[in-house]
C-alpha cells in the first residue's frame, strides 16, 4: 500500500512540473512559439501587461488552446507519464523521479520565498 501512495506522489509532482514547463518556462517557450503570439501593452497606469493570441485554425489552434492552459495540458501530461511509467519503466521511472524531484523542489522554494518575504 505504501508504494501506491509513494508512486501517486511522484506521479502527481511529476505531472505538476511537467505542465509547468510546457505551459510555463521561458525554457520552453520555443515549444510553445508556434502556437502562440505573445503581446505587451502599457496600461492607462503605467504598467505592462502581457497575454497571448492563440495562431492558427485547426489542429494548430488546438495545440495553442491546449499550451496555454495548465488544466488541460496537465491531463495530458498525467496521462504520458503514468503510461510512461507503466509501458515502459525503464524509460519512463528515471523521468518521473526527475520531473518529481523539480517538482517537489520548486513547491519548497515558492514557500520559502513567500515565508522570507512575510
Amino acid at each position: 500500500m505504501v508504494s501506491y501512495w509513494l508512486d501517486f506522489v511522484l506521479l502527481a509532482l511529476a505531472s505538476f512540473r511537467l505542465t509547468r514547463l510546457l505551459v510555463y518556462d521561458k525554457i520552453t517557450a520555443f515549444l510553445r512559439k508556434p502556437f502562440h503570439k505573445e503581446i505587451t501593452e502599457m496600461a492607462p497606469d503605467g504598467t505592462i501587461e502581457e497575454y497571448i493570441e492563440i495562431k492558427g485554425t485547426g489542429i494548430r489552434k488546438w495545440i495553442g488552446e491546449l499550451l496555454s492552459c495548465h488544466w488541460c495540458t496537465g491531463v495530458w501530461s498525467a496521462a504520458i507519464l503514468y503510461g510512461s511509467w507503466m509501458l515502459f519503466p525503464q524509460i519512463g521511472s528515471p523521468i518521473v523521479m526527475i520531473l518529481a524531484i523539480a517538482g517537489l523542489a520548486s513547491i519548497l522554494e515558492t514557500v520559502l520565498l513567500r515565508i522570507m518575504d512575510e
